[in-house]
């Protein structure tokens, strides 16, 4: 896709190992259901790719309520995961996002590394499969078969959940790491799952926090903990990118697509992802209170790229390592 005003065009396309995108712009997992209810404002096929909310292998109802409480820049939810389950996805969801003409991102998990693969035998089998074009790997949610341990935390767990869902899904699928920045080395896990046979990886994934209520002088949230977005991560996420950007660089890690997430809310938020290394974003919390972010974000970036005279969006991406 490109966005054009007077003589400079920008090119907004951007690879997602292998999968080309027209612009680099995606919606967050779990902040827009699975699309019917953002596409009440915008096309949902106008985005680079729309992320759906994690699927796991059964129907789950998630955590007991409260499940959300406001911070001072962000919110924690504890959702647990709520879901139909695979099945009822690959039945109704992914079709309705097929139909709309949407490019998909799937994001799926497990209790234990056997389930992630066998999601993703189910979904592979989805009549609508060729929507998809690929399989992000929430390995950020707890390993029941490990005493709660979650996947991300652990290399040897995160490179095995990749290597087992790799097996089930044809070879030139993206398969995209989340990882969890709760971690003390992320550029070890992040060297892990890529060469366990991920194409790539999505950071952050929200950071674990507690609210306590001072009324009631007990935690707000019914599960207790609960997953830290918004604003207030952004820092975090453009740490995280930039570490394994320049571990890359530095031919510590194998080179490979990066989509930036955490607190993005306007195209300058965005532009910070990508001259650290991303080379597409996810709009997640912001949608809570402005559903038409992810396309504004979009323009706005466009915007900015025009205006500093950059005729493709991959000339920025880790720009920032190169101006140090």
């Amino acid at each position: 896709m490109s966005q054009t005003a007077g003589a400079v065009a920008v090119d907004l396309s951007t690879d997602l190992g292998g999968i080309r995108l027209p612009n680099p712009v995606m919606t967050a997992s779990g902040c827009a259901a699975n699309g019917k209810e953002l596409h009440r404002f915008f096309d949902v096929a106008a985005l680079g790719a729309f992320v759906t909310k994690t699927v796991m292998l059964e129907p789950r109802s998630g955590r007991g309520t409260p499940r959300m409480a406001e911070t001072p820049s962000g919110m924690l939810n504890s959702i647990g995961l709520q879901g139909p389950g695979i099945r009822a996805f690959c039945e109704q969801d992914l079709p309705w996002l097929k139909a709309r003409g949407a490019r998909v991102l799937v994001s799926i998990a497990g209790g234990t590394a056997g389930e992630f693969a066998d999601v993703a035998a189910h979904l592979r089998s989805s009549d609508a499969w060729d929507a998809v074009v690929g399989v992000e790997v929430n390995i950020s949610c707890p390993n029941v078969a490990n005493r709660g341990q979650v996947f991300a935390c652990d290399p040897a767990a995160s490179a095995e959940v990749m290597n087992l869902v790799r097996e089930r899904l044809p070879r030139d699928t993206p398969v995209i790491a989340k990882l969890s920045p709760d971690v003390t080395d992320i550029v070890a896990i992040a060297s892990a799952v890529l060469g366990a046979g991920a194409t790539g990886v999505t950071m952050i994934n929200t950071l674990l926090g507690v609210v306590i209520d001072t009324d009631r002088l007990r935690p707000q949230l019914g599960g207790l903990t609960g997953g830290l977005s918004g604003p207030a991560v952004r820092a975090v996420a453009v740490r995280a990118v930039w570490q394994v950007r320049a571990a890359m660089l530095a031919g510590q890690v194998a080179t490979a697509p990066i989509i930036g997430v955490g607190g993005i809310a306007s195209g300058r938020d965005a532009l910070e992802l990508v001259a650290a290394g991303a080379s597409a974003v996810q709009v997640g919390t912001i949608t809570f209170h402005d559903p038409s972010a992810p396309l504004r974000v979009r323009e706005e970036l466009a915007a900015l790229l025009r205006a500093k005279g950059f005729a493709r969006f991959t000339d920025v991406v880790g720009i920032a390592h190169e101006r140090l």
